[in-house]
């Protein structure tokens, strides 16, 4: 058998480690991650070798309290066993980041998959309300890896003056910026890409922004 297609073919890494297959298929080999990671339930593609999944909910009863309140959170499974895993969700594109003892704040909406040794948890921007839409995201904290997905090419912006982010539209940002929730001044003002432009997501200090170039998938057509 010949032609394009079969150059496509399965990359190899170091054990345990987030390797992307392409710029849409993240694969993780399970041998040097301690045993498990977690992933974004639905997002298994394939596999290769003895692996289990079961149901992680949000987490742990205190956070599932959180997602059930807030809306925030991620619907979770727990990845264990030996084997190749490959996941990819809505051919998202995917990038992989590295924490050394650091913070990241993300969307998580926008979490593929990250390492057990991760701490998380869920957190409210200050300044956010009901009114402004809740803004409640997800904090990681530790070293490891973590993989996250965007609709549509991301740009990563230096905060090193006062920025303004459509809240649907920011992927993750710098554990240390300053966050809060600025008001459009005039609301007749259609400022953002959608139904949330009246607020955006205020960032201050010095970090990064990563900005998707959307805010999301679009809801399916109704069949009405």
């Amino acid at each position: 058998m010949r032609g394009d297609l079969l150059d496509q073919a399965e990359r190899h890494g170091e054990p345990g480690r987030f390797m992307l297959q392409n710029p849409r298929m993240l694969k993780v080999d399970l041998s040097g991650t301690g045993g498990f990671f977690y992933a974004k339930q639905g997002s298994m593609v394939a596999y290769q070798g003895d692996v289990d999944f079961a149901y992680e909910g949000a987490g742990g009863a205190a956070k599932l309290f959180k997602k059930a309140f807030t809306g925030e959170g991620m619907s979770l499974m727990k990845v264990s066993g030996s084997g190749d895993v490959f996941l990819a969700k809505d051919a998202d594109e995917i990038f992989v980041l590295e924490l050394e003892d650091e913070q990241v704040t993300v969307n998580g909406k926008n979490v593929l998959a990250f390492e057990s040794t991760l701490r998380w948890d869920i957190n409210r921007v200050e300044g956010a309300s009901m009114l402004s839409g809740g803004l409640f995201n997800t904090t990681f904290t530790g070293s490891g890896m973590i993989a996250v997905i965007t609709y549509g090419n991301p740009v990563v912006l230096q905060v090193d003056v006062p920025t303004f982010v459509d809240m649907q539209s920011a992927v993750l940002w710098s554990g240390g910026l300053q966050s809060s929730v600025r008001k459009t001044a005039r609301l007749g003002a259609v400022v953002g890409r959608g139904s949330g432009e009246a607020y955006q997501l205020a960032l201050s200090g010095d970090g990064i922004v990563v900005v998707q170039a959307s805010e999301g998938h679009p809801p399916p057509p109704s069949s009405a």
